[in-house]
């Protein structure tokens, strides 16, 4: 089958199961706060799990443009991408695991035509301390299904959390209300002798249908949307789900015997393309990872485009624009520094996808101006960048171009220590962010400590702040009315803290905060929502606290004495060993309300923050709250 042959044949296989075909929803989550993309197919449809009824009936389904940013460092084998199609079938309250387990045995092994006796499948061990039970009616189900085929051999495995599905992980990790429930995954084997391929760090491991050596690619898996998480434990759902995800690049590879899904129809014209065009480097064969990262970044940029994301320093920009100059970095390699890959390799990644997502033909050529606008700025110093980085290298090995490397000489991921400043400082002039330049490093055989990754992203935050008050104090009257209001916010934030702690409970735990010169916004774990008389007790006592004027004082100590002070901070990672805590209180030995780790600027006393109003409290993902207080209107 082609690409669209095979996306063709499951919707109408399930479409003749009296399946609704849905269109797939952005890749820019839209209903979600818990992330900037759609991951998943069911991601969009949550709502209808939880007992709200479709517009389109009970049995739906589509291939779902999905995008995870969480495997951008995974690219480079030969089954991740970010960007990828699910095929998803989905029952809200409908049939159940022995219509779902047979019709998609029946799609794999009928329509796809793959060789039963090359499929295996894992299900839920169960948990008998969540009284969660083993899932033997999914594993009789798969035995009888392989019986039919004259497969009686052991076809079914039980694992544990690989097994469960929530949008949060293992069943430990769900806060309250959310759903979730074990799951069945189908494996296909490529065979013994695949064992060792592009994996052969795993060559003396005991192989089974989890490796990551490379034998067995996951294909599908059928989730039973079962229960509900409650204060008293697992309840059941009223009405049980089916949620099933399917790897349509995946399947398309098991479909060539190969797996290696970079040597699809969807990959594989343009990685020739790039093999013609590169001027140094080796072919595919000898060295994928550039090519495939290349076609995989380009591929993913060209949809979050077409999405209307737009290349920018934070957020969803932020992603687009280190995939885009990841793919550049990677062209370098090849010796392709005028980036004719752009022009190149664009219409054959796309041609693929112009029947079924038609928007994109209208959108391409925007599609293209903003990709190559975003590649002619960054052309311009990603050469400057490589040259500082090489000059770091240098230091550490004694001067040597990595370039240059004597014959014979290989260095294997030396952790080195530099100033986190200057890493900062080559993203700062020449666009590199620090994960490419830790990228680049490690590909030369080097890497930077943590403590030099840790010092860059204090930088970087320190930096985002000043342009943060600095662009509002421009449209404010000026920087320094605005860092004024900057800095009583960013003591309320933690009178705010404290006020959430006191009055809902110790569990309540920072989360994030965002500071502009209108309001601040706070993020905090708490598994409901805010009452309105809780509402109101945060505020009366922040109030309280800002009229009884208490002192704020700063203090420089060893990390360790300051937590054994009492002191808080809930991104205790990101320190170094010598930090700062602020104090609130009026005796800050003995009688404060707030002692935690920050970076400042504070007001001296708490009299001089205006009284604030709590305006506006919602959800912010599972588990997590967000607040807003401004202050009050003089």
């Amino acid at each position: 089958m082609t690409p669209g042959d095979l996306r063709q044949a499951y919707l109408d296989f399930f479409a003749n199961k009296n399946h609704a075909i849905l269109p797939s929803a952005s890749l820019v989550s839209e209903n979600d706060p818990t992330t900037l993309f759609t991951g998943s197919g069911m991601q969009p449809l949550l709502p209808y799990f939880l007992g709200q009824p479709h517009p389109k009936g009970s049995r739906v389904v589509n291939s779902q443009k999905c995008f995870r940013s969480q495997d951008i460092e995974e690219v480079g084998d030969n089954r991740h991408t970010t960007f990828f199609e699910m095929l998803g079938n989905w029952s809200f309250g409908d049939y159940f695991k022995q219509e779902q387990l047979a019709w998609i045995f029946e799609f794999f092994t009928d329509v796809c035509g793959l060789d039963p006796k090359k499929l295996y499948v894992t299900v839920y061990e169960g948990n008998q301390d969540l009284d969660i039970p083993r899932d033997e009616e999914a594993a009789e189900i798969w035995k009888k299904l392989f019986a039919k085929k004259n497969i009686t051999d052991k076809r079914v495995f039980y694992y544990g959390n690989e097994n469960w599905w929530s949008r949060v992980g293992e069943p430990t990790n769900m806060p309250d209300g959310e759903p979730g429930g074990p799951d069945s995954e189908i494996f296909y084997d490529f065979g013994v002798e695949l064992k060792d391929h592009e994996n052969s760090q795993f060559a003396d491991q005991k192989c089974h249908l989890n490796c990551e050596c490379g034998r067995y690619l996951e294909i599908g898996n059928s989730v039973f949307m079962t229960y509900v998480k409650t204060k008293h434990g697992f309840e059941e759902l009223e009405n049980k789900n089916i949620d099933f995800g399917g790897g349509f690049e995946r399947i398309l590879a098991i479909m060539n015997n190969d797996p290696d899904i970079f040597k699809t129809e969807l990959f594989a014209e343009a990685i020739k393309t790039l093999e013609v065009l590169r001027k140094a480097g080796d072919s595919y064969e000898n060295n994928p990872k550039p090519y495939r990262i290349i076609v995989d970044h380009l591929r993913a940029s060209i949809f979050l485009v077409g999405d209307g994301v737009r290349p920018s320093n934070k957020g969803a920009g932020y992603v687009l624009r280190r995939l885009i100059r990841r793919a550049m970095v990677q062209s370098r390699k090849l010796g392709i520094a005028q980036d004719e890959w752009l022009s190149n390799i664009s219409p054959l990644l796309i041609t693929h996808y112009l029947q079924t997502y038609e928007y994109l033909n209208e959108k391409s050529p925007e599609i293209y101006k903003i990709i190559t606008a975003e590649v002619d700025k960054f052309r311009k110093t990603i050469k400057g960048g490589i040259k500082a980085l090489k000059k770091i290298f240098g230091k550490a090995i004694g001067g040597i171009d990595p370039d240059n490397l004597p014959l014979g000489m290989k260095l294997e991921n030396n952790i080195i220590r530099v100033d986190g400043g200057e890493v900062f400082r080559i993203y700062e002039t020449y666009g590199l962010s620090p994960e490419i330049s830790q990228e680049i490093m490690t590909d030369w055989g080097l890497a930077f400590d943590e403590q030099t990754m840790k010092e860059c992203e204090e930088a970087m935050d320190k930096h985002r702040e000043l342009s943060r008050s600095s662009s509002t104090g421009m449209f404010k009257g000026g920087l320094g009315e605005n860092s004024e209001i900057t800095t009583k916010y960013h003591t309320a934030t933690h009178l705010l803290h404290s006020a959430l702690r006191q009055i809902l409970g110790q569990h309540v735990q920072q989360k994030g905060s965002n500071i502009t010169g209108e309001r601040l916004r706070f993020d905090f774990s708490h598994p409901q929502a805010l009452t309105k008389e809780e509402i109101n007790q945060v505020e009366t006592q922040i109030n309280n606290w800002i009229e009884s004027d208490l002192s704020v004082a700063k203090k420089t100590m060893d990390k360790q004495e300051a937590l054994d002070a009492g002191a808080i901070a809930f991104f205790i990672e990101k320190y170094p060993d010598q930090v700062t805590i602020y104090t609130i209180g009026q005796d800050l030995e003995n009688d404060w309300i707030s002692k935690e780790f920050c970076g400042g600027p504070h007001v001296d006393k708490t009299g001089e923050i205006d009284r604030v109003v709590f305006f506006k409290e919602q959800s912010c993902g599972a588990g997590i709250r967000r607040a807003y207080i401004r202050f009050e209107q003089k």
